[in-house]
């Protein structure tokens, strides 16, 4: 992609934001109950939906098991949020401050801070805890913050936000779904939308830019990504809110066709278009199959 194409797109991203960007303090009504019968997520999208441990619990406890999964997307959100701030941020240091394409990278981090802000208030809102990556994958993020660059830098990008895109634009639209998770899942849709674009191009033009040796490391990083995204989105903990042991629980979700199917629904788009730009494949290949994505 030639420079002034990269700078067109980026000029349009920042009349958008201008045009489209949202204060979760005004937007959303912090103040407001819960509704008792409203779910978390949409009820087929329960890791355990339709599952002999779903069958045995209660409408109540069917509610609550949503409800502490949606703070484990969001935490999962925030985490990646936190990483994908630090990466701009470095991108932004090496570059022109007057270039377009910069100036939006810095749009994008602004967007991210109130996206995490609105996320923690979230899972504080539902009475959750913070639901955190085990010391492998904080050790890997905090790798990936301080070294990415290139294709797997804006690969890992797509996938986290590709993902939860699928399942928010899905919540955002499900009146069976709380107003509070509906109303975040809208604003994060509708900005997210800008990230997406972005990391699209620019991965493309990165990858045209790279080696052959560096694409194959590169896929390798990205599948380990992936298998983070797909297999701990919904953390083992929580199904400790219903009374099941995390290990049981986890078991049956990894092998629940309902969970697997929403998965690959939900990484459809991004896994698309990582195999168009040759992103999938060698080593990594058995990584992308045990992330539930494929």
């Amino acid at each position: 992609m030639a420079v002034s194409d990269r700078d067109r797109t980026a000029t349009r991203l920042l009349r958008s934001s201008a045009e489209h960007s949202y204060d979760p303090d005004v937007e959303i009504d912090w103040e407001a109950p819960l509704a008792e019968d409203r779910w978390f997520t949409p009820e087929h999208r329960s890791s355990l939906y339709g599952t002999d441990l779903w069958k045995g619990l209660t409408v109540p406890q069917r509610i609550t098991l949503t409800r502490h999964e949606v703070a484990s997307i969001a935490s999962l959100g925030v985490w990646f949020e936190t990483i994908l701030m630090q990466l701009l941020i470095r991108e932004y240091y090496r570059q022109d401050p007057t270039a377009p394409h910069a100036q939006y990278a810095l749009t994008e981090v602004a967007d991210e801070c109130r996206h995490s802000v609105m996320f923690g208030r979230m899972i504080d809102k539902l009475g959750c805890p913070v639901y955190r990556v085990g010391a492998f994958d904080d050790g890997l993020g905090k790798w990936i913050a301080a070294t990415a660059t290139g294709p797997r830098m804006y690969a890992a990008i797509l996938i986290a936000e590709e993902i939860l895109d699928a399942l928010q634009r899905e919540a955002s639209t499900d009146e069976t779904v709380q107003p509070l998770v509906r109303m975040v899942s809208r604003i994060h849709v509708i900005e997210e939308a800008r990230h997406v674009r972005y990391a699209r191009e620019e991965l493309a033009r990165q990858v045209r830019a790279a080696g052959k040796r560096r694409l194959a490391f590169d896929r390798l990083v990205i599948a380990r990504a992936a298998y983070l995204t797909g297999s701990r989105i919904i953390s083992p903990e929580v199904y400790r809110s219903v009374g099941i042991d995390p290990v049981a629980g986890r078991r049956a979700a990894l092998a629940n066709p309902h969970h697997r199917a929403t998965m690959r629904w939900a990484g459809e788009k991004v896994v698309a278009y990582l195999r168009d730009l040759d992103l999938i494949g060698g080593p990594g290949l058995a990584l992308w199959r045990r992330s539930l994505l494929l």
